[in-house]
């Protein structure tokens, strides 16, 4: 979903620029949990406040007694929040991958807000990384391997809270870890190998002074509206608008959703989404 991938980014990056001035903190979780629900799928479920009600996980449609997992009771919650929150800020363990291997599972054990929680804990990942100086940015994402392994996840996560089996749990984590870094160091190389690419095909299309600038925006923002490349990419509004037409007509850029009446259009960087998810999505 086009806006749930522009929360994230948004999200991300308010978190990174806030960490600047202040470790990650149940405040700050609290805060981009906000943002990250913000018009998606569960925007009605108290976002940025914790849980007054137990829930728990399933089928859909199941009742508790058939839950595959119960998550830390509502009058619990807190208690357990200030305790995985002591544990994150501990910088003394021996291994910190390991660690946030704990921090991930924990977490989703505590399943602390109505809606978003899977979404939370996994930029957890990439945020815990960048806080400990393992990355010089929050751009990594395990999304894809626990989504490819999504069953062998659950069930990794479910054997802690049932067995106490850590072993097979962080041996899983950190194989993502490893699985991860390198897709993502040959998805950068292909990411570098486009943008070479699209600059020069930008400024034979355009003819622009401002071409470069162009490319600048749709690489740093996959998907954005119109008004954002025309109010935001630093080019006169005029030349953004005719640079927008051309970049969409030559098929560089997709429409997610078509402008009409005050309602604006929703482009993404087909080229760039692509290598980012891994797979042809457009």
């Amino acid at each position: 979903d086009a806006e749930e991938v522009l929360n994230y980014r948004r999200a991300l990056q308010v978190c990174a620029a806030e960490m600047e001035h202040r470790p990650l903190s149940q405040h700050l979780l609290s805060a981009i949990h906000k943002l990250l629900m913000e018009g998606v799928r569960g925007r009605d479920k108290a976002p940025g406040i914790y849980r007054k009600e137990q829930n728990w996980i399933g089928p859909r449609g199941c009742a508790i007694e058939n839950a595959s997992f119960i998550p830390v009771a509502p009058e619990h919650l807190q208690q357990a929040m200030d305790d995985w929150e002591r544990y994150l800020n501990i910088t003394a363990e021996l291994d910190a991958l390991v660690q946030l291997a704990v921090l991930h599972v924990e977490f989703e054990a505590i399943h602390p807000f109505k809606d978003g929680n899977g979404r939370l804990g996994r930029m957890l990942i990439p945020l815990f990384l960048y806080q400990r100086k393992l990355l010089g940015s929050p751009n990594f994402y395990m999304s894809a391997y626990l989504e490819a392994n999504r069953e062998e996840y659950q069930e990794k996560l479910r054997a802690v809270s049932r067995e106490g089996n850590w072993t097979e749990w962080c041996e899983f984590f950190l194989r993502g870890i490893q699985q991860q870094a390198a897709e993502n160091e040959r998805k950068a190389r292909a990411i570098l190998a486009l943008y070479d690419r699209v600059k020069k095909q930008v400024s034979d299309w355009t003819h622009s002074q401002y071409s470069i600038k162009a490319v600048d925006f749709i690489f740093k923002s996959t998907i954005f509206s119109a008004p954002q490349f025309t109010g935001h990419s630093s080019i006169p509004r005029p030349t953004a608008a005719r640079i927008l037409g051309i970049l969409k007509d030559r098929g560089l850029l997709v429409p997610l959703r078509q402008g009409k009446g005050g309602r604006a259009g929703i482009f993404v960087f087909r080229d760039l989404f692509n290598i980012a998810e891994g797979r042809d999505v457009f």
